[in-house]
């Protein structure tokens, strides 16, 4: 009973906060809120896509009514609640972070409408009217436009009418790619990317003065069947420059340009290879070569846009410059019909030193400071090359839970040297990718100290490429990475550890790993804009073929009875597979419904049972199904005790994951989320440890792990604070009942220790 009333008064609370939040009731007397508006269409004919036809209505309402969330408008509350003029900071405060009302007779419903047939013109639908009424309401009203219209005119045909016989050949030789097509709808906005298209395509060939506007598309229309025929022309006031495909004369590079200096004074100057830079040559910050490696605008040549954007892009994408843009200017030739080019690069700093802390919390209960320090050397050998030295350290301790006081720490030093093109023994044709590929050689070195356990040692060594097919698709591939580590200073808890666990130990035996890895992402969420994007990322690994080869060339065979070794230490033999998969849905600019898919697969063999720990799949946390501790889930039925192992947790062989999640704007840079996890690790059958159930086809349905949680996110734009609550929906290692929601009991304390996980984390989870 007591329950019952402590819950009526709960939705009584919830009901006058939602009703004081709305701000109708602090509404000057006589106004009333606009809250929106509704569009109707009337027509005697039959529309194919009238929901394109009402969207356009929409988007040409410039003015908009007051945000809402969950019913209530908060913002124009706060506004409303600070008064006119507000004297206490805290009431400033509500004014500058609350949004003023939108009144219903300021608007122009009248002006609307004719904005309205405007916009329905520019899509085809010459002969419209739009009328308005004003629905009214005791504190609000909203407005009803009602638009009669007909069916689009489409386009009957496309005629090419230029006046200029190259330029109409070079408009013609690509014909095939116009945007318009008969039979579809008139559509202005189209017509206009037609003319930018071929704008594009006449800078291509050298027509450097040519502008978008000297085309015209003259109409034909006929009202028998709503169709028109398009002339597309040139205009009559079209000047001889625009019709006059130009060269490049005279390249000038100046790679120490600064938006400061005194244009008057001159330079120094000399010549290479037909091209002329400014400064001594002596004092040049990068080589000639190397600089002229992304410079397509040659000498003689016709100009080219395409070879323009090409030049600016590779010139960017080096890393060493702040701004670089381009000057033209008509040569002073006695022949016409030329230009003169000036690169202008302003310079980053050679070198930067940084040095940055933060603080780190994970879900299982570690939690401790993380520091890094970098030097960077933007041109270490004068040919753009980019030297990283970075040192970083951390130290974590759980100071809650059974194991409390434990603590770990380590630090890593790490050289990485970039240089800005393919360092291979064999020439490539150079390609005409706006980026450059890269070639990165990285030497690290890594120290963990895991008091009253361990203290590991790890090597590693990367000689890999990375370049990009276009802005969305990028590769990678590492064709030589070796890694050794070795641990030492076992303690007695840990070795007893091992013992225990075959696989375990396994796991944490010295590696030496020596392979080959490949990586190739697919990303549309940089496309801004796009109702739907995708993301893709496909990485595989193998390890040990090349070993094993050679050994087997000395006559002996890798076999996981008795595996062989290099320089004293076991090699690990394995093939690894992951792929994941995301798809962004954007409601509108403040809310968007995103999942995540992955899916991954690794088999050991050869010389190997089983995969080297930091190979291995795990499940859980931050990133992953953040209803439980940090890969703390699975394999399969396993129950892994956070307690009881601390950081030394079991992974798997297979993984999969799934995850759902709703992102909305709260108010300024406040965000929200609600989100859904699910997914486990397995063993593969062949994997000779009893650890949890091995993967099947068959079963690995009723052995997922679920979470449901919300979230707090702090976006300031340049970083993300993240703030995720959840708890387990579902617990595969119960041996009954594996759905665990009837269990739910937020009063309980004893429940909320064990249920509720909090992650704190930087950046989205994905």
């Amino acid at each position: 009973m007591k329950n019952k009333i402590l819950t009526n008064y709960f939705y009584i609370l919830i009901c006058v906060i939602l009703s004081s939040c709305s701000g109708t009731r602090l509404l000057p007397n006589g106004e009333k809120l606009y809250t929106g508006a509704e569009i109707k269409i009337i027509t005697s004919e039959k529309i194919d896509n009238p929901g394109f036809i009402k969207k356009n209505i929409r988007n040409s309402l410039s003015i908009k009514p007051n945000k809402r969330f969950l019913g209530m408008r908060p913002k124009l509350w706060m506004y409303l609640k600070a008064g006119e003029e507000p004297k206490s900071k805290f009431k400033k405060w509500l004014k500058r972070n609350g949004e003023a009302p939108v009144f219903i007779n300021n608007l122009k419903p009248g002006i609307s409408s004719a904005i309205i047939d405007a916009k329905l013109f520019n899509i085809g639908i010459f002969k419209c009217y739009t009328e308005y009424k004003i629905l009214d309401k005791k504190r609000t009203a909203k407005i009803i436009y009602i638009s009669h219209i007909h069916k689009p005119y489409t386009i009957k045909e496309l005629k090419y009418q230029i006046s200029d016989n190259p330029l109409n050949n070079i408009i013609l030789s690509e014909k095939e790619n116009s945007l318009i097509n008969a039979g579809e709808n008139y559509n202005l906005d189209k017509l206009k990317n037609e003319r930018l298209r071929i704008d594009a395509l006449l800078k291509k060939n050298g027509y450097f003065y040519f502008n978008p506007d000297f085309l015209i598309f003259k109409a034909d229309t006929s009202n028998i069947d709503n169709s028109i025929t398009l002339r597309l022309m040139l205009k009559d006031s079209v000047n001889k420059k625009a019709l006059t495909i130009y060269r490049i004369n005279k390249v000038f590079i100046d790679q120490e340009y600064s938006l400061e200096e005194n244009t008057d004074l001159a330079k120094d100057s000399f010549h290479f290879q037909n091209n002329i830079f400014t400064g001594k040559k002596t004092e040049m910050i990068i080589k000639p070569k190397v600089i002229l490696r992304s410079v397509y605008l040659k000498k003689h040549d016709n100009y080219s846009r395409e070879k323009h954007n090409i030049t600016l892009n590779r010139l960017m994408s080096m890393g060493n410059f702040k701004f670089v843009r381009m000057n033209f200017t008509d040569s002073d030739t006695s022949a016409s019909g030329y230009l003169d080019v000036n690169i202008l690069m302003t310079p980053l700093p050679k070198q930067t030193f940084r040095a940055e802390i933060e603080f780190v919390s994970k879900s299982n209960n570690y939690l401790g400071p993380r520091m890094n320090i970098s030097f960077l050397n933007r041109n270490t050998y004068h040919g753009a090359e980019i030297l990283n030295v970075n040192m970083a350290g951390s130290f974590e301790a759980q100071f809650i839970a059974t194991d409390k006081n434990f603590y770990s720490y380590s630090w890593n030093p790490e050289i990485e040297l970039i240089f800005p093109r393919l360092v291979i023994p064999f020439n490539l044709k150079r390609t005409n990718s706006i980026y450059i590929p890269k070639t990165k050689f990285s030497f690290s070195y890594n120290f963990t100290k895991r008091v009253d356990y361990f203290d590991m040692h790890t090597l590693q060594f990367i000689y890999g490429f990375k370049w990009k097919n276009n802005i969305m698709k990028e590769h990678e591939l590492n064709p030589v990475s070796i890694s050794y580590s070795s641990i030492l200073n076992k303690s007695v808890k840990f070795t007893s550890l091992l013992n225990s666990n075959p696989f375990l130990e396994k796991s944490y035996e010295e590696q030496f790993i020596a392979g080959a890895s490949y990586s190739f992402t697919y990303n549309e969420q940089i496309r801004q804009g796009k109702k739907m994007q995708y993301y893709l990322n496909l990485t595989s690994e193998v390890a040990g073929n090349t070993l094993s080869l050679i050994k087997l060339i000395g006559g002996e065979k890798a076999s996981t009875d008795n595996p062989l070794k290099v320089i004293g230490s076991v090699y690990s033999q394995f093939a690894r597979l992951s792929i994941e998969g995301r798809s962004n849905y954007n409601i509108n600019d403040k809310n968007k419904f995103v999942m995540r898919f992955l899916v991954g697969i690794a088999k050991p063999y050869g010389n190997s049972s089983v995969l080297p720990y930091a190979k291995q799949f795990f499940s859980g946390g931050p990133n992953s199904i953040r209803a439980f501790h940090i890969n703390s889930v699975g394999p399969g039925t396993f129950n892994q005790s956070i307690d009881a192992k601390g950081f030394l947790q079991l992974g798997g062989d297979v993984k999969l994951e799934m995850n759902a999640e709703y992102r909305f704007a709260i108010f300024s840079f406040f965000k929200g989320a609600l989100f859904a996890d699910a997914g486990n690790v397995w063993l593969l059958e062949s994997n000779p440890t009893n650890i949890g159930n091995p993967f099947s086809f068959s079963g690995f349905t009723n052995e997922i792990a679920m979470g449901v949680g919300l979230g707090l996110r702090i976006d300031v734009s340049f970083f993300v604070i993240r703030f995720d609550i959840a708890t387990p929906f579902r617990k595969p290692w119960l041996e009954d009942n594996k759905w665990v929601i009837d269990k739910i009991s937020l009063g309980n304390s004893s429940w909320r220790s064990e249920n509720l996980v909090l992650n704190v984390a930087i950046g989205y989870p994905f």
